[in-house]
């Protein structure tokens, strides 16, 4: 006895301690069930995140390439209603981190001021 049957393999119960805290490290919980659900979330989450950097990317090339148009043309560096426009858009959505997400967001398309 002392062993369990999981999976049609046996294990000894400091084998299944010992996955169970491997478990409750990656997810911080020790149950299956919800161990399971948050790992799906987290693959989610991780989709997410690699979608949103990709289209970070894309902006500020975009950005970029729009200062380089409007300045080769004889405009200005920046068009600060623009600018206002934006962080307004930012922050209607999403408040306070809005305005602080919007200036991350134009300073990689522009540069530092």
């Amino acid at each position: 006895m002392g062993r369990e049957n999981t999976d049609d393999k046996m294990m000894d119960p400091e084998e299944h301690e010992m996955g169970t805290n491997v478990v409750a490290q990656q997810t911080g919980t020790d149950d299956s069930d919800a161990a399971q659900r948050i790992r799906g979330m987290r693959e989610r989450i991780d989709e997410i995140d690699n979608a949103i950097i990709a289209l970070w990317q894309e902006r500020a090339a975009l950005s970029q390439q729009v200062g380089a148009t409007r300045v080769a043309s004889g405009g200005t560096r920046l068009v600060l209603s623009r600018e206002r426009e934006i962080l307004e858009r930012f922050r209607d959505a999403l408040g306070a981190d809005g305005t602080q997400l919007a200036l991350l967001i134009l300073r990689a398309g522009r540069g530092a001021l």
